[in-house]
């Protein structure tokens, strides 16, 4: 299968329109060149030309029209100035055909005494499907054909015979009698060949040094071998060895030999301290070994540790396997195995180590167990396990577990040895940037907040070159948003995290934590979808600590959409999350959540035990204003729905007394003040409206809009109501420019039944239905209960219903119709 212009230069030969025939076909193997010369004979000598192959024994007198000189780089020096004397007869017409090494002085010389060049390419998948088709094969084989064979042709018509002899439900893949050619080659190639592509077949790549050792051959060597089987036609245009030859390698050469090339390769890397991941990894799973083979494994388990853990955890397993004793192993095996996200398994396999007094890497093993137990909530005993341990980096984080747990003394204590360090220890990026955090934490509970959500700040971005590799208890960025949200810096937690998320600080073990923060937040700022979509985007939730979080965030965003039936759904879990994780200074956003949720529900019984220990960690740091502001916030709104004026009175009091520490405390304090006023009837709108966007702006929305709407119903000025109405729908996304719902009366057109109902009376009826009181109805829709239960009359009035029952029954098959 010639393309035009060979088929066109062969017809010129034969027809003698080409004078002086000085041709050379220069190509790898099973390319075609004794193909092209036997075409060229058949063609030339039904023309009437004297056709020969060359001889050097040929006597020179001998009339011959075209002599054709086949794998011309197998002749000896002899042989090629034979040939190199025939070309000086210009009587006589030669070809000359030959691979591209090896390339001995006598072959230049006769290339370059040459005057043209045929030029013989893959075939492209139009002549593969043609060539299947004269075969009796299906074309639609044509472009898995080339895919294996790089469409070098000789490779390509042994496949496609081998396909031909086959039945087409075997025509899936190569079948053996696609080697034969490949085989030959084999057979034929000297030893450093085959040692050679073996090497590639493992994944040595073009490496001159690594190569030199595997072939005991100097660089120059090297490259004389590499182009010796670049010539054989088993490479691809782009120097990788072709799927075919993968294939024959696999299935022709013995096992033992492709093991003991894999293992000297590896042998060579592990001398020069260089990768071996790549050839050690086909050894998964296979009975190998031996101190060497262990060794390796173990090597490229530090390898695969950054990108992928799993299989680091699988790599030190079979280095066991292969005879590495399993204690020396234990705590590496623990932290690949945790940073896969099995920190159940890991906790298993860290506390064999601390454990076993021979076994070495404890002092790790500790760090693993207590960074296993920090994502299951248990702090306290966390910090034990990393006070044991004692390196620099395992006092970071005791020092951060010790202050949520209100152990501020022994934190900083920790801080201070963790400073001092251990002389064998490095200061390198890593414990740099986790003392910074430990210090971030310390300083939020006895400095200014800025100060602390500043050094958080800086050892996250720190951390961000490092951190996907290395497994944290608690990532910088976490922390920093957590200690962000406490002090209403939304717009820097919000970047904070998403960083976080794009490095992949701490591993899979901490992605779903970044997501649910970002989530929280949306949720403060009254962005419920927003919201809903992150917590749904967060990956699967194992531990306790993440389901604290997520089931938070399911409580917070039920109330905050009036959704009681949903309050109710959720708190049986909300009840069981807060049975299994302890009450710590990092948990007080889910903890306040479940507050309020309680006192909606009468449960507020069940949480107080909770709220007191909560309590004595803030006493145990000498009551920080940016940890307390929050859990106080929170329980001044539990107090409001369970009408405790009391205890609103004794929150709005604490939080007065955290005002002095920055604008978001401030804004709490100030709106807690004019919540006492809105309950007792004592409304200023002016005052309200300043509160509400005080709290906008410390990125409280919704708190904001709640307590605006609050006050306008409760208000007797009809003005005063409307301005707090609008303030509200504001800060709740809408404005009193958006177009305004259809009035009183006016029909819809969802459903016939909804025709007599507007777009109010729907709303309200699909909110009593939902459960809720004609309170929590007002509070929704930012109107009275008096007018919802206005709404309630006409709607019983136009339905014609005899009873309220009647009326509900009614609502549900009408609203059970209406398109959602």
């Amino acid at each position: 299968m010639l393309d035009e212009p060979t088929r066109q230069l062969c017809a010129a030969i034969a027809e003698r329109r080409l004078t002086q025939v000085r041709l050379a076909v220069v190509a790898a193997g099973d390319h075609g060149k004794t193909a092209l010369l036997d075409h060229l004979r058949a063609l030339c000598t039904a023309a009437g030309l004297t056709v020969a192959r060359f001889d050097p024994a040929r006597a020179d007198d001998e009339p011959v029209d075209l002599v054709l000189a086949d794998d011309a780089h197998t002749y000896g020096e002899a042989e090629l100035a034979a040939l190199a004397r025939l070309l000086g007869d210009e009587r006589t017409g030669v070809v000359v055909a030959a691979r591209p090494r090896p390339r001995p002085a006598g072959l230049n010389a006769v290339l370059s005494r040459l005057r043209g060049q045929i030029l013989l390419r893959p075939l492209e998948r139009p002549q593969v499907a043609e060539h299947l088709a004269a075969y009796g094969v299906s074309i639609e084989l044509a472009e898995f054909v080339r895919a294996q064979t790089g469409g070098v042709p000789g490779h390509v018509h042994r496949v496609v015979t081998a396909l031909a002899a086959v039945p087409p439900s075997e025509r899936g893949e190569l079948p053996p009698a696609a080697f034969g050619g490949i085989r030959q080659e084999l057979d034929r190639a000297e030893p450093g060949v085959l040692r050679f592509l073996l090497a590639v077949e493992a994944g040595a790549g073009p490496d001159i040094d690594l190569l030199g050792g595997l072939l005991g051959r100097d660089p120059e060597g090297v490259s004389t071998v590499i182009d010796l089987a670049r010539a054989t036609g088993l490479f691809g245009a782009d120097g990788t060895l072709l799927p075919i030859t993968l294939a024959a390698l696999r299935a022709l050469v013995p096992a033992e030999r492709h093991a003991a090339v894999r293992q000297r390769l590896v042998e060579l890397q592990l001398e020069r301290g260089a990768p071996v991941l790549r050839l050690v990894r086909p050894w998964l799973g296979k009975a190998i070994a031996g101190p060497s083979v262990a060794k390796a494994f173990e090597a490229a388990a530090d390898e695969a540790l950054g990108s992928d853990p799993a299989l680091a955890a699988r790599l030190l397993e079979a280095a066991v396997a292969a005879g590495r004793p399993a204690a020396e192993l234990g705590a590496r095996r623990a932290e690949a195995v945790a940073l896969a996200g099995d920190l159940d398994g890991a906790l298993r396999l860290a506390d064999e180590v601390i454990a076993a007094s021979a076994a070495t890497g404890r002092a790790d093993g500790a760090r693993v167990a207590a960074t296993a137990l920090t994502h299951r909530g248990q702090l306290g005993r966390s910090a034990e396990l990393l006070q044991w341990s004692g390196t620099r980096r395992s006092r970071a984080f005791a020092a951060i577990s010790l202050i949520a747990t209100g152990r501020r003394a022994e934190a900083e204590r920790e801080l201070e040895k963790a400073a001092e360090g251990d002389g064998d220890e490095p200061p390198t990026l890593l414990s740099g940037a986790l003392s910074a955090v430990a210090r971030g934490v310390v300083e939020s509970v006895g400095g200014a907040p800025t100060a602390a959500l500043s050094t958080l700040v800086s050892s996250a971005e720190m951390l961000e070159p490092v951190g996907r590799a290395v497994l944290l208890p608690d990532s910088p960025a976490a922390l920093g948003a957590l200690v962000a949200l406490h002090s209403g810096e939304l717009t820097i937690a919000e970047p904070l995290l998403e960083r976080a998320l794009a490095a992949r600080t701490g591993g899979v073990t901490l992605q779903a934590r970044h997501q649910l923060l970002l989530a929280w937040i949306a949720m403060v700022r009254g962005d419920a979808a927003l919201a809903a979509e992150r917590l749904n985007a967060a990956e699967e939730v194992r531990q306790p600590r993440d389901w604290l979080f997520a089931v938070g965030l399911e409580v917070g965003l039920a109330r905050r959409t009036s959704d009681l039936t949903a309050l109710r759904r959720i708190w049986g879990v909300a009840c069981e999350a807060v049975i299994r994780h302890p009450v710590d200074l990092f948990s007080f956003l889910p903890f306040g959540e479940f507050a309020m949720a309680a006192a909606r529900l009468g449960e507020r019984d069940r949480l107080a035990p909770h709220l007191a220990q909560a309590h004595a960690v803030l006493r145990g740091l000498g009551d920080p204003p940016l940890w307390a502001a929050s859990l106080h916030w929170s329980e001044l709104h539990a107090a409001i729905i369970a009408e405790r004026a009391g205890e609103a009175k004794d929150h709005a009091a604490a939080l007065a007394a955290c005002a002095g520490h920055g604008a978001y405390f401030t804004a709490v304090a100030d709106a807690a003040a004019c919540w006492l006023k809105v309950l007792a009837g004592d409304i200023d709108a002016e005052e309200v409206e300043a509160a509400a966007h005080a709290l906008r702006g410390s990125g409280l929305w919704w708190d904001g809009a709640r307590l605006a709407g609050q006050a306008a119903i409760r208000t007797t000025d009809r003005k005063a109501m409307v301005a707090l109405l609008d303030c509200a729908r504001m800060l709740q996304g809408t404005s009193a420019a958006s177009p305004s719902p259809p009035a009183e009366g006016a029909a819809t057109e969802d459903s016939p039944g909804a025709a007599r109902l507007s777009d109010r009376e729907l709303q309200v009826a699909e909110l009593v239905l939902g459960g809720m009181t004609y309170k929590e109805v007002g509070a929704r829709l930012f109107i009275s209960a008096k007018t919802v239960e206005h709404h309630m009359a006409r709607m019983r009035q136009r339905l014609g219903a005899g009873s309220r029952a009647e009326l509900l029954a009614q609502l549900r098959e009408l609203l059970g119709d209406r398109p959602k």
